[in-house]
């Protein structure tokens, strides 16, 4: 099906291009593929995740590489797929690079296509991982010059300098097109792990030119920036693209407390920034990363002088006793986001989250007790689910809301339709049982105002597409019932306590 023409003016104005010095050579821009094309449908919501993986790599070419690098956000600036064209071919690098994801590769692939003949094409990502082969024969990425598996500091700087050769980068794919084959780099022998797995602690910061909406001002009046404490995830849930068994190259690190305070501390220097998330798997993920964490906030007086979320295991607090997670709380812990996926104790085995429905009540009663507040993610439709299951999970939902009025804490619960991933254990199962991988990567936003959920309920984009198939035994429509039921409730409780999505 032809895609529907655009009614944006191809507006080459280079302001949205941030980090370069438009006055020289640009050698790379990097762009996010917009989610869908704004060109067509205006976005509603005004804030995106940053993309803090590319502003890493940008950051490392900068810093490291001495090279020219400018970074455009076409999601964040809320751009359609021509005026992203005619921005990169205005701006005229020598390479573009990007970063693949399942949802968003339709758009990537349109902004490839539509790339002027001489400039060169790199992508990485969670799809470039899955997917290399398929990426590398699409006929809309004929510029595609290096595909990078994994994490991409190092090869992306070495495929910028001109005297590296691609051939000597382990994890960097091309298509010969003459012999119409697949290759693949290789390194010196012993000379692999550095380029795969750079050192966590030894990364410049990241540069926040690259970043058009972090630092930002918060609904509640602080600045607040994103922030990464570790890499890679020890976990294997079914449905996740960082699941360990789908990233066997990434080694998991975490970050030395002193190197993240130090970004914290630079940070408030720089911006006033006072609030902080962290958005990796880990920082909360592991109790031997927590305690040494909690110990240098503590000589530092971090909670006396900041608040910060992230993200957190369900099993890891709830084994924790009780002076960690005061320990948490005195030193700034706001709100930890879980994981809860579920209220049905087998849809939670299916996922192999290694919790149970009673395990996160405990902990949330725990943490809420403690003054912190929780976000729970839930998935609707996963492959199996019965009608008993969803029922369930509404139930739960409703218990935690209930659970953090008596206590007078704050549960927020994002409810989000399943959609496969490629690479992940459950895309396996769900292709050996017979799906197409084209079925399973047909990719649409979820439309939930045929059941009274305004569009702006839904907080950001990046979170609603769905493939349209019925995975589980409840049919679609109830499906989408019951998620715009949760999401309007929701909705209403934020507006009641002046919360943020």
């Amino acid at each position: 099906m032809s895609a529907p023409l655009s009614t944006e003016e191809p507006d080459t104005t280079p302001d949205l291009i941030a980090g370069a010095d438009l006055t020289r050579p640009l050698d790379v821009l990097f762009v996010n593929a917009p989610l869908r094309d704004y060109g067509v449908r205006p976005r509603l919501n005004d804030y995106t995740l940053p993309v803090l993986g590319m502003a890493y790599i940008a950051t490392y070419a900068q810093e490291i590489g001495g090279f020219n690098v400018g970074l455009l956000d076409a999601e964040a600036h809320g751009l359609g797929i021509a005026r992203t064209i005619a921005l990169i071919n205005a701006a005229r690098p020598r390479w573009v690079g990007m970063n693949l994801l399942a949802p968003t590769y339709e758009m990537s692939a349109r902004i490839a296509a539509g790339l002027q003949p001489d400039i060169d094409l790199m992508v990485g990502g969670h799809h470039a991982r899955a997917m290399p082969d398929r990426i590398l024969a699409d006929p809309r990425m004929a510029s595609l010059r290096a595909l990078v598996i994994g994490e991409g500091e190092t090869r992306t700087a070495a495929l910028l300098d001109d005297h590296r050769r691609r051939a000597d980068l382990p994890g960097v794919m091309w298509r010969d097109r003459l012999l119409e084959r697949n290759n693949v780099g290789l390194a010196r022998a012993g000379d692999t792990a550095s380029w795969l797995s750079p050192g966590i602690d030894t990364l410049p910061m990241v540069n926040r030119v690259f970043l058009p909406q972090d630092p930002y001002i918060a609904d509640d009046g602080r600045t607040e920036a994103n922030i990464v404490g570790s890499r890679g995830c020890p976990y294997d849930c079914g449905f996740c693209g960082a699941a360990v068994s789908a990233n066997p190259d990434v080694t998991i690190r975490a970050r030395a407390p002193e190197n993240i305070i130090a970004e914290l501390e630079a940070l408030h220097s720089a911006y006033g920034t006072t609030a902080f998330r962290f958005v990796d798997d880990l920082f909360l993920g592991a109790a031997s990363v927590i305690r040494p964490q909690m110990e240098a906030f503590a000589r530092h007086r971090i909670g006396d002088r900041f608040v910060w979320d992230a993200t957190g295991r369900i099993n890891v607090l709830h084994r924790a006793d009780g002076s960690l997670l005061d320990a948490l709380a005195r030193n700034g812990l706001r709100e930890v986001a879980l994981g809860i996926e579920s209220g049905s104790d087998r849809v939670l085995a299916d996922m192999d989250k290694r919790i149970t429905a009673a395990m996160t009540e405990r902990v949330t009663r725990r943490l809420l007790e403690r003054g912190i507040g929780v976000k729970g993610y839930f998935i609707l439709g996963y492959p199996g689910e019965r009608h008993e299951d969803l029922e369930a999970t509404v139930r739960h939902i409703q218990r935690l809301w209930d659970l953090a009025d008596r206590l007078g804490g704050s549960f927020r619960a994002s409810v989000f339709e399943f959609r496969p991933y490629p690479g992940t254990p459950v895309w396996t199962t769900l292709t050996k049982a017979g799906h197409s991988p084209d079925s399973l990567l047909a990719y649409s936003d979820v439309d939930l105002t045929a059941d009274g959920a305004d569009e702006s309920m839904r907080a950001r984009d990046e979170f609603n597409f769905s493939v349209g198939i019925q995975f589980g035994g409840v049919r679609l429509p109830e499906l989408r019932a019951a998620l715009a039921r949760l999401t309007r409730e929701q909705h209403a409780r934020n507006r009641a306590t002046g919360a943020a999505a």
